[in-house]
């Protein structure tokens, strides 16, 4: 089957099992999942979802999120925004009735845990629906889109510095660096673009608004007694910008009569928020963009070691917490500063202890085939960073070996932190991969071979901390008794009974 046709066919079977088209509201996708607005997620088929050989988890949020990996997403969602189209345009109805659901399972198989993972995934949703946490959201939904094209403006980035360093093909890599730099030029006009589509003004409007930050006679202007600067205050004056420009906007919609509103609320729009911009904005989230910088540039060169070990092992707590989102302006501040994030790779050593801790259970439960085949299947995902099945289908549910991962992260953290500390930075052009997807977005101030060998090796110290602190203290003698079994065999004691409502599924 070709690529196209396995693609499509993809879609063609999630299609039918998230209640057809009918049910399907909206169809957007980012770095791993599919992400769908439904009407009705009792429709849902999980088990028969899950069960797809393309699907590797499902994760219920906002929308309803289909964990497709990297690349594959990209190919999918297109199909199957085809196929609801054709389905609304042909057959249009109602939404297909949802299979009957399964029967029990063994308490110890890998079902059960996926049943846990999913009881503490709707926990921490409904801990999560706070004022605070879905401003955030809001704010990652603005950056998020951006995703696909700063991971291929740093790849040409970084494949441009290799040329220039080697000396190869001097006519190409002018070309090369104004491919690699002509989106984070103009970075600024997309935030803008973004924030009043996602803040409920009109998006041409922001993206007008925050085009002031990247024009060139800015320069020209001078507020708090200096001139501006092209492109001060970056992503953060876009942000703000653009907020102001939504409220003036909302604000002349209500009160300006219909007859002129077409050519007042616009006018009226740019003119109130673009002095804003140029009088105030700018120059405060100047400020607060190099103080962001200078204080990640203080943090890992007094305290890298400490910091990665906080960094790497507290990040999947934030995760469920909600919070890692507040990351997402600021590794983006950081990126159109100093051309990387120095964070990014320090937070990718999560996933290692993750995959570390799996390779651990794996060998803790040599009968338990259920947990095994799980694992088998989750493993290579996680490690090219895509890290839900393990987290929310493995070690999550089992409690003390999710504890253990994250210290396998916090030990990989140390390391690369530490070479932060001696001066060896070690960042990534772009935000959105994790693990080994992370090697080509490699970037630091000593070059390419040794900022690669560095992450390489903190990897390598986040899988072998991860692997060591699950073999020998993951695990209770209780735990060992009821877990180590054959799913078809007794276990010792009954565990507690698992709610199931809201379930996700991971895929085993």
């Amino acid at each position: 089957m070709s690529e196209e046709n396995k693609h499509r066919a993809t879609a063609a079977a999630i299609l039918p099992l998230v209640g057809g088209a009918a049910n399907v509201t909206s169809v957007a996708h980012c770095m791993t999942r599919l992400r769908l607005g439904l009407r009705d997620r009792s429709l849902v088929q999980e088990e028969a979802l899950t069960a797809l050989p393309a699907v590797m988890g499902v994760v219920e949020d906002d929308t309803y999120q289909i964990v497709l990996g990297p690349g594959a997403v990209a190919r999918v969602t297109p199909e199957f925004e085809a196929l609801v189209a054709a389905e609304r345009a042909g057959a249009p109805g109602e939404p297909a009735a949802p299979a009957a659901p399964a029967g029990g399972s063994d308490p110890v198989t890998a079902e059960e845990l996926a049943a846990q993972g999913a009881a503490l995934r709707a926990e921490r949703k409904a801990r999560n629906a706070t004022p605070f946490k879905l401003f955030l959201r809001r704010i990652a939904n603005i950056f998020v889109p951006l995703i696909p094209a700063l991971i291929g403006c740093g790849i040409i980035a970084g494949l441009n510095g290799l040329l220039v360093n080697l000396g190869r093909l001097p006519g190409l890599t002018p070309a090369l660096a104004a491919i690699a730099s002509g989106f984070m030029a103009l970075i600024a006009v997309f935030v803008g673009y973004n924030t009043a589509k996602e803040f409920g003004g009109t998006p041409i409007l922001g993206g007008a608004v925050a085009s002031i930050i990247v024009y060139a006679k800015v320069a020209d202007v001078e507020a708090f007694g200096q001139h501006l600067s092209p492109g001060q205050g970056g992503v953060l004056g876009a942000l703000a910008a653009a907020c102001l420009g939504v409220y003036v906007e909302k604000r002349c919609r209500r009160w300006v009569p219909e007859s002129v509103d077409v050519l007042v609320t616009p006018t009226v729009t740019v003119l109130v928020s673009g002095l804003a911009t140029l009088f105030g904005l700018m120059f405060l989230a100047g400020e607060v963009s190099s103080w962001i910088g200078d204080a990640a540039d203080w943090l890992l060169a007094h305290g890298g070691a400490g910091a990665g070990l906080l960094l790497g092992g507290l990040f999947l707590p934030l995760v469920m917490l909600g919070l890692h989102q507040a990351l997402i302006p600021i590794h983006t501040t950081l990126i159109e500063g100093a051309g990387f994030t120095v964070l990014l790779p320090i937070l990718a050593m999560a996933g290692a202890g993750q995959v570390g801790a799996a390779l651990a259970i794996y060998l803790r439960l040599p009968r338990n085939t259920s947990i095994r085949t799980t694992i088998k299947s989750a493993l290579w995902p996680g490690f090219l960073g895509v890290g839900e099945p393990l987290i929310y289908g493995v070690s999550l549910p089992l409690g003390r070996p999710f504890v253990t991962a994250c210290a396998g992260g916090a030990f990989g953290g140390a390391f690369v932190g530490l070479f932060n500390q001696l001066g060896t930075d070690v960042g990534s052009t772009a935000i959105g991969p994790s693990g080994w997807a992370l090697f080509p977005l490699l970037d630091g101030n000593h070059g390419l071979a040794r900022t690669i060998a560095v992450y390489a090796a903190g990897l390598l110290v986040g899988y072998v901390a991860g692997f060591v602190a699950t073999y020998w203290f993951g695990f209770t003698k209780t735990m060992l008794a009821e877990l180590n079994v054959a799913p078809d065999a007794p276990v010792p004691a009954s565990p507690a009974p698992v709610a199931t409502e809201e379930r996700v599924t991971e895929k085993v």
